[in-house]
């Protein structure tokens, strides 16, 4: 468990997801998805029962290379990030990262938080070596955020978003740690 104080003043505790928060998770993930559309689903996009959450963060919580962290700001699911690896040994040393801050909470500081508690995770495990994710082409602060934490543009996927009618790249970003 980590706690960090926010811009804002506020406190937030990152720690792992627990089956238990499976429930507090989709509900989080089904607003969230109605405040931004910078992610790959809409309001209440995610039609999951709590039961399939809970074992899918069970099986994230038995790798020792993949991991789910939620962040608590006065007991509400202020973000969430995944960071996911593949048990394929020539693959192994790869982690796929996602990450989603409430919108209540952009600019406190948050997603910089959680990132930097990812990468820790990923270097602690002594098998990863190497970051990647895929962010929306006009979010700006996430992409100034990636970049500051040393990610690098390494491609873009073309008319990879359909928001609204329009489409969006995704820029391509990886990091060596």
């Amino acid at each position: 468990m980590k706690t960090a104080t926010l811009k804002n003043g506020l406190e937030l505790t990152l720690r792992k997801a627990e089956p238990g928060d499976a429930a507090a998770i989709l509900s989080y993930l089904n607003r969230i998805g109605g405040e931004s559309d910078n992610l790959t689903f809409g309001e209440n996009g995610l039609n999951l029962p709590p039961e399939q959450e809970a074992a899918f963060i069970q099986s994230v919580n038995a790798s020792k290379t993949s991991v789910m962290l939620v962040g608590f700001v006065e007991g509400e699911v202020a973000c969430l990030g995944d960071l996911s690896a593949s048990t394929k040994e020539r693959l192994a040393h790869v982690g796929e990262v996602s990450v989603s801050v409430g919108k209540k909470f952009w600019r406190q500081g948050v997603g910089e938080q959680l990132m930097k508690a990812l990468m820790e995770f990923a270097r602690d495990t002594g098998v990863l070596e190497i970051l990647h994710l895929g962010v929306k082409a006009d979010n700006a602060g996430a992409i100034a955020l990636y970049r500051k934490l040393g990610f690098t543009e390494y491609g873009r996927f073309p008319r990879f978003f359909h928001v609204n009618g329009q489409y969006y790249d995704e820029i391509l970003m990886y990091r060596t740690l």
